[in-house]
């Protein structure tokens, strides 16, 4: 009888066995044998995914796949005889496309991963990509110079929130309500609901750090308080709403106003340079008593009142001094809203202008130039 096999007959998976002349056992493993190098012959062929899914459709579809086929017009219309080898042949088959399949698959993720490393690959003869390198802002530098040379003489930083209550801002400063100095102190005060247990505003300066820190801490006390401050002032060229202040506090049982001047006098040297000069006026200020205005001799005519190329220098105006800050001894009074005995200790305070020393120190004559982050003028302080 003459048996039709894979290369003489067209789709031989759609006729059954019968109709292919197939009768024994040996001639059903022909066939088998014909489809599956049929089918490996394909799978060596498959290098992108939309041939391997032709494939996986073509050999293992569920509806229309070669080995869906086999098991509908070979193995269910097959005489009694031979449906038990043709069950047999059909599992082995089975099993080798699911092999060829998952090769396959595997075939791809891995010419995935090399075309991956080859586009992520690092050339180190290439040229490395130059990013610009960030610094801190003007101010913040200031800060720190501040910072260190506090530090090394045994000051500790803290800090303080910014928005405050009354009796820290102005009442435990000896700065009841309808003292005069309020009305130089301008002040923004925060909308708060109907019913909230007390105004809050935004401090104008960071002396009531002072009173955080004595109410937590027994003498001897030692800080410097940096932080932003607030004040209703119109901008200008030497004034601005938002600004920065360095509030300083040291107390003990033996604090004398001399142990103060040497202080500030060490302070100012270390920051400006040692040529310049330094002077004490008297002031006034609640929270201090006796109060004084700090000058320092002017850095940029060396304290002469004339400009390098002649006539009077523009910065001090030809008075040769440029005031600082101010400062002081603390006032008795402050101890009592602290529980400190003012028998027994004493001590000083100042605060100093953090913006106004950087523009005196670096020849900036706009304190807005450090609010409008303009790129050109912070480049110039890396």
């Amino acid at each position: 009888m003459y048996l039709a096999t894979m290369s003489n007959v067209e789709n031989p998976t759609e006729k059954t066995l019968a109709e292919l002349g197939v009768h024994t056992p040996e001639e059903v493993t022909t066939l088998f044998v014909e489809l599956r190098e049929k089918a490996n012959k394909e799978q060596r062929w498959i290098d992108k995914p939309d041939k391997f899914e032709q494939f996986r459709v073509k050999w293992i579809g569920r509806k229309s796949g070669i080995l869906a086929q086999v098991t509908e017009n070979w193995l269910k219309p097959a005489d009694v005889d031979l449906k038990r080898i043709v069950g047999q042949v059909l599992n082995e088959f089975r099993s080798h496309l699911q092999r060829l399949v998952d090769q396959a698959q595997q075939g791809l993720d891995v010419r995935a991963g090399q075309a991956a490393d080859v586009r992520e690959r690092v050339d180190l003869s290439l040229p490395g990509v130059i990013r610009p390198i960030g610094s801190h802002h003007l101010i913040r530098q200031v800060f720190q110079q501040i910072e260190d040379i506090f530090v090394s003489i045994g000051f500790s930083v803290v800090e303080g929130p910014e928005i405050e209550t009354p009796y820290y801002n102005f009442e435990a400063l000896n700065i009841p309500e309808f003292h005069p100095v309020r009305d130089d102190m301008d002040t923004f005060y925060l909308e708060l609901p109907k019913g909230a247990a007390v105004p809050l505003l935004l401090r104008t300066h960071t002396s009531p750090m002072q009173i955080r820190t004595m109410e937590k801490q027994k003498p001897p006390v030692r800080v410097i308080v940096p932080g932003k401050v607030y004040r209703r002032d119109n901008p200008d060229a030497t004034h601005s709403f938002v600004f920065h202040q360095v509030e300083g506090l040291a107390v003990d049982t033996d604090i004398t106003f001399c142990d103060f001047t040497g202080t500030i006098d060490y302070f100012v040297k270390q920051f400006f340079g040692p040529s310049v000069k330094t002077r004490f006026r008297p002031s006034y200020f609640p929270f201090t008593e006796p109060s004084v205005e700090f000058d320092v001799s002017c850095p940029f005519c060396g304290g002469s009142g004339t400009a390098a190329g002649g006539g009077t220098c523009s910065k001090c105006k030809g008075a040769a001094w440029i005031e600082l800050f101010g400062a002081g001894m603390v006032d008795p009074a402050v101890y009592g809203f602290v529980n400190y005995d003012a028998k027994k200790v004493s001590g000083f305070a100042f605060g100093i202008g953090i913006d106004r020393l950087a523009m005196l120190k670096y020849g900036i004559d706009d304190i807005q130039v450090f609010f409008q982050n303009d790129v050109r003028f912070l480049r110039q302080f890396p």
